[in-house]
């Protein structure tokens, strides 16, 4: 069976330290939605945050595991080096407005022929939002504070640092599917399949120092593989070409295998299904801690040792 050609982001995983401040941030000033507050199901004594569009579609998921105890990470190769949302043409200065109201520093570039702001949230975490034509079906949230003609339309990009070009190229194109859409200087931009959240650049920088995980850090990123089945075939494809990828896990609300390309960025291929209503209504999401049916016992324990949050503001 060949493998159809990734299609694009799926989520994006960071670090954070402090929960509250996470929640804060990005419900109450970048306007997604929680979407689900649960754990992490490896170490259930910290949470899981999702937020994305109105049901968390793929492609729109910034989740976060927010470790009471992270040190700060370090920028350098073999990490992600920024995430990029895609906001709607002519709206870059309604967010430069916004984010300075909340006293937050953002920087107007342009870059590969697009328009940007780069920031960073409350704990490091290098930020874009770039006006760029909006395809594909995300679907703001409605009650956010941020009006829909403004709202966030899901990821725009990935940017991946790197000591070296060749096999993390190879990997991209001859492997995942990907075509090379351009350069610019040290940056090399790849396209998937799909319509949306469908770019990841990659910046060579031999002189950069190795990057050291922490708050303010990319985990992973994850791509989106329609179903078990494709995803199964992927992982037999990938362990065929060398990589070590783990079996398939059960994430309740998708099924993924990871592994590290070349370059040392933590890679995920993640099923578009069964989403994030699988355990609660379009209505009730990320209003209630859930969790999976195999940690469901030790909710009381797990309740115990997680930080008390009250609701984010935009989300009552």
């Amino acid at each position: 069976m060949s493998q159809k050609p990734i299609a694009g982001l799926h989520h994006v995983t960071a670090i954070a330290r402090d929960a509250q401040i996470n929640l804060d941030f990005y419900v109450g000033v970048l306007g997604l939605r929680l979407v689900k507050k649960t754990v992490n199901f490896d170490d259930p004594g910290t949470y899981h945050f999702y937020y994305g569009d109105e049901v968390g579609r793929p492609g729109s998921i910034l989740t976060f595991f927010p470790w009471k105890t992270a040190g700060r990470g370090r920028a350098g190769t073999g990490q992600t080096s920024a995430t990029a949302f895609c906001l709607p043409p002519g709206q870059l200065g309604f967010w430069e407005e916004r984010l300075k109201s909340h006293q937050v520093e953002a920087e107007r570039e342009r870059r590969m022929g697009e328009d940007l702001l780069s920031f960073r949230d409350p704990e490091g975490l290098p930020l874009e939002l770039v006006a760029s034509p909006v395809a594909g079906a995300f679907e703001p949230w409605a009650d956010s504070r941020v009006g829909s003609e403004q709202a966030i339309r899901g990821f725009h990009s990935v940017t991946l640092c790197e000591r070296d070009y060749d096999l993390t190229a190879k990997l991209l194109v001859e492997t995942m599917g990907f075509s090379q859409e351009g350069s610019e200087g040290n940056r090399f931009r790849f396209g998937a399949a799909g319509e949306s959240a469908s770019i990841v650049d990659v910046v060579v920088d031999p002189a950069a120092p190795r990057a050291m995980g922490g708050r303010g850090s990319v985990h992973h990123i994850a791509w989106r593989v329609p179903d078990q089945g494709e995803q199964d075939s992927w992982r037999r494809k990938l362990a065929e070409q060398g990589y070590n990828v783990t079996p398939i896990l059960d994430r309740n609300y998708f099924h993924s295998i990871y592994f590290r390309e070349a370059g040392g960025v933590l890679f995920e291929l993640a099923t578009d299904g069964p989403g994030f209503t699988a355990d609660e209504s379009v209505e009730d999401l990320g209003h209630n801690l859930k969790l999976p049916s195999w940690l469901e016992e030790r909710r009381p324990r797990i309740e115990e040792a997680l930080p008390p949050v009250r609701p984010p503001g935009g989300q009552a």
